[in-house]
């Protein structure tokens, strides 16, 4: 891999790993018309691409990191506090100590409130329903690659979302009142953007706010709950890749690739924010509906097919 080819990456994956239209897919597919270029780029599904592919993921967590670092840093301190708190409680008074259920499910939403706390175990559980789909129906989601016009479908479906999403214009729910059914709602369209030509910000964000989840915050959960899944995810890939007996990549590529990922991404996410809150999610509708176009029709050419059906992963 060349310095070209890691920056170039590295500007793809920052930016399409926050607009709502799958990072992964256009990721790939550069690969695949680099190689077509006479790139002597490793193919997509070879482990040194795989480990490329999971670096830049991690530079976009910086970014999520960087725009969202006076929320994440209360929110971390907060949870800090809140768990020495109940720890505290439960040490002094274990016969008192209402457990899980209270904390879930306050009985007053003042009274003894624990938001933060509360949130992180909440998030917690949306990535834990996420495995649940996600780790089962994985190898299914991965059959749709041979079918064109599937991901044409699921591209219509994301479009289609994201256009419903600026029609919600009045979300009841705060921060106090997300519950644990709207944390498995989120999670569960988490779970369904591993299918090929679903995007994870934008089925989590679409969710949230079908839910009622006022805008500032669904955003804010969709790219929280994005650290434990993505850290997971790659974790485990990781495991599989490192098997690998050739890894042929280079330190240079894969920190170029991170650094220009997560600094491209900065701006993208700013930029995502900035359409989320106006309500022009539809923009991005548009973007996808001429995709699943391209996609159907290249289906029906075997050339074109051959990069497409294999390619299209909408995991972000």
């Amino acid at each position: 891999m060349t310095i070209f080819e890691s920056i170039l990456l590295g500007i793809i994956q920052g930016i399409f790993m926050f607009f709502p239209v799958s990072s992964t897919s256009h990721l790939v597919l550069t690969q695949h018309w680099l190689i077509q270029q006479g790139s002597s780029l490793p193919s997509p599904e070879s482990a040194e691409m795989i480990l490329f592919d999971l670096i830049v993921h991690v530079g976009t967590l910086i970014s999520i990191a960087v725009v969202f670092r006076r929320s994440l840093s209360r929110f971390l301190a907060q949870v800090w506090r809140d768990l020495a708190q109940l720890l505290s409680e439960w040490r002094s008074q274990p016969g008192q100590f209402k457990g899980l259920t209270s904390l879930l499910v306050p009985t007053h939403p003042r009274e003894g409130d624990r938001l933060y706390l509360r949130l992180a175990v909440l998030g917690l559980l949306s990535v834990f329903v996420t495995g649940l789909i996600g780790f089962p129906m994985r190898s299914l989601f991965k059959e749709i690659f041979a079918h064109p016009l599937a991901i044409s479908v699921t591209l219509t479906i994301t479009g289609i979302l994201l256009w419903y999403t600026d029609r919600k214009l009045r979300q009841p729910r705060g921060l106090r009142q997300i519950t644990p059914w709207v944390a498995t709602v989120i999670g569960i369209g988490q779970g369904l953007a591993l299918m090929p030509g679903l995007s994870r910000s934008g089925m989590t964000i679409s969710f949230a706010l079908f839910v009622g989840l006022k805008r500032q915050w669904a955003a804010e959960y969709s790219f929280f709950i994005a650290f434990p899944t993505i850290l997971g995810a790659t974790a485990l890939q990781l495991i599989d890749v490192l098997r690998a007996d050739s890894l042929t990549l280079e330190f240079l590529p894969l920190f170029i690739g991170f650094l220009v990922a997560a600094v491209v991404g900065i701006g993208a996410l700013q930029i995502v924010l900035n359409f989320l809150y106006k309500a022009r999610f539809r923009y991005f509708s548009y973007y996808l509906w001429v995709l699943a176009i391209i996609v159907a029709w290249g289906g029906h050419q075997r050339s074109v097919c051959s990069g497409l059906t294999e390619t299209v992963l909408g995991e972000t």
